[in-house]
């Protein structure tokens, strides 16, 4: 026979796993929402503004080639 406190241990083991993995599923839904949401905001805001989502972060002059070299944000200009 079986001792029964490892078989309550294993069971317990394996209920805090399953907690775990539904509420990595929980979270990860929710970060999946939120990250859907962002981009469809600044796509919006794109449309309305016309300018980019990087500019709207500040990141403008990494994507701008000439401002990027100019300011020298990139190591690889000429």
């Amino acid at each position: 026979m079986t001792n029964p406190t490892a078989n309550d241990k294993w069971f317990q083991d394996r209920a805090v796993e399953q907690i775990h993995m539904d509420q990595l599923k929980r979270v990860e839904l929710f970060n999946g929402r939120a990250a859907m949401l962002g981009i469809v905001i600044g796509i919006l805001t794109e449309a309305i503004t016309g300018s980019g989502i990087a500019h709207q972060i500040g990141l403008g002059a990494l994507v701008d080639g000439y401002a990027a070299c100019r300011t020298q944000f990139l190591p690889f200009c000429f």
